[in-house]
């Protein structure tokens, strides 16, 4: 579920960057764009400047012939006006613009246009220094006046509607993403428990239905598998354990017929063996089907595993082990007394699987410990072999291959498959947690970790 969260956020976040990077790329090409501009008309040929300019160099005899084409160069042409409107001198005057002004014509292109050129004023001693500037060079405001209060408000406005866009995009990305999150976690949370193989019924409106249809859909398509699949293996189970029962009768009474010879008796008791071990798988197989479709029901209450951990190796000795095998208990004192709830059978069986995991692949012969040990919150039973182990390859692979069903590795020993399995999804059903050790020629360890509930102990 996080790491949905975090793909959307991903996406939002850009989104968000990308647009905070557009606006700051529109503020920089405005900038450029008007800042040259404004930089270029405002340079040395600006009004202001040059209005400058021209007035410190004008004198009686006129202006530099330096000043003279600098004003042709910009296209500038300028005249000088005396006190009663004269034109007393002129630089590169168009033959359309007057030569005597009344105060009134001043008072109106001063602040504006004279023949559509726009002009800028400025008073010397000598006279009303007039500049024009070709047309369409210049916008004049005839109307050019603003509050001062409005001009300092102003760069105060643009900061904050900027700060208010950054805020808006942020909340609409914030919840965006909340609300994503809370339209999909519900899916996520459905496809991940199909995933474990367990059915759904997923109800959700709008835009997001037709997804919940399609995952309600394929649990039901799921449900439906499981299901006739778990009856095949059952249904399979039981038509296997009569005629399995007859070939095991029959296998035995002629091993134990003195008449029959040496060679017959010998592969009688091979067939009575192997149809034990046929037997054995059967029952482990529709175990492991019904424990994986939750058919089996667990049948808790509360169990002292040291007790449980005896009477499993007593009942085993007391069978018969072999005399190349050998089985000890070692219970820490601290879990003398440890109980947890839990199926006594279930667990029994799956000690049961690991010890004869041992037996079968040792034939040579080892010794079998089996320990219970606790700390503050869990408890562990440890299921471990001096034999022959296994190499970290085969490990690797048993772990990733949990049972010989999912295999066709033929260097996978499969005499820890399906009871591997088993063992594997008793624990799960019981909330624990299983873990394999071995190294080659140092023996074999499988530990099985539960929570030790305050409550009991």
């Amino acid at each position: 579920m996080k790491a949905f969260g975090k793909y959307i956020a991903k996406y939002l976040l850009s989104f968000f960057a990308f647009a905070l990077v557009l606006l700051l790329v529109n503020i920089l090409a405005f900038a450029l764009t008007f800042g040259g501009i404004v930089f270029r008309e405002y340079g040395s040929a600006s009004p202001a400047n040059m209005l400058e300019a021209v007035a410190a160099d004008l004198s009686a005899s006129g202006i530099s012939e330096e000043r003279l084409q600098e004003l042709n160069r910009n296209q500038i042409w300028a005249m000088l006006l005396d006190a009663s409107g004269r034109c007393i001198w002129e630089v590169s005057l168009p033959e359309e613009i007057p030569t005597q002004y009344t105060i009134q014509n001043v008072a109106v292109f001063s602040k504006g246009y004279l023949q559509d050129y726009p002009v800028f004023v400025r008073n010397t001693d000598n006279g009303l220094l007039v500049l024009g500037y070709p047309k369409d060079s210049f916008m004049k405001l005839t109307g050019n006046y603003f509050p001062i209060r409005a001009i300092r408000i102003f760069p105060l406005f643009v900061t904050g509607i900027l700060a208010i866009d950054i805020v808006l995009l942020f909340l609409v990305y914030y919840f965006s993403k909340r609300r994503i999150a809370e339209n999909t976690e519900p899916i996520m949370a459905s496809i991940k428990t199909l995933s474990a193989g367990k059915p759904v019924d997923l109800s959700i409106r709008g835009e997001l239905s037709e997804i919940a249809d399609s995952v309600n859909q394929a649990s039901q398509v799921l449900s439906r598998q499981n299901q006739a699949r778990a009856n095949w293996i059952s249904g399979v189970s039981h038509d296997i354990r009569t005629p399995l029962s007859m070939i095991m009768g029959y296998a035995q009474r002629i091993a134990g017929d003195h008449g029959a010879s040496g060679n017959i008796q010998q592969e009688a008791e091979i067939i009575r063996a192997q149809s034990a071990k046929i037997k054995d798988l059967v029952q482990d197989l529709n175990l492991v089907s019904q424990l994986e479709y939750e058919m089996q029901p667990l049948h808790k209450e509360p169990v002292r595993l040291s007790k449980l951990l005896r009477s499993y190796a007593a009942d085993l000795l007391n069978a018969g082990i072999g005399e190349k095998h050998s089985i000890g208990v070692d219970v820490s004192s601290e879990a003398e007394t440890a109980v947890i709830e839990c199926d006594a059978r279930l667990i029994s069986r799956a000690i049961g699987n690991l010890v004869q995991n041992s037996i079968n692949h040792n034939p040579q012969g080892c010794d079998i410990f089996l320990s219970l040990d606790c700390s503050s919150e869990d408890v562990s039973i440890t299921v471990a072999d001096n034999g022959v182990g296994m190499s970290a390859e085969k490990l690797r692979e048993l772990e990733e291959k949990p049972h010989y069903m999912e295999s066709t590795d033929e260097r996978l020993d499969l005499r820890h498959g399906l009871g591997l399995l088993l063992v594997r999804q008793i624990v799960e059903a019981h909330d624990g947690i299983m873990k394999i050790e071995s190294t080659p020629q140092s023996g074999y360890k499988t530990i099985l970790t539960f929570r030790w509930p305050r409550s009991l102990k």
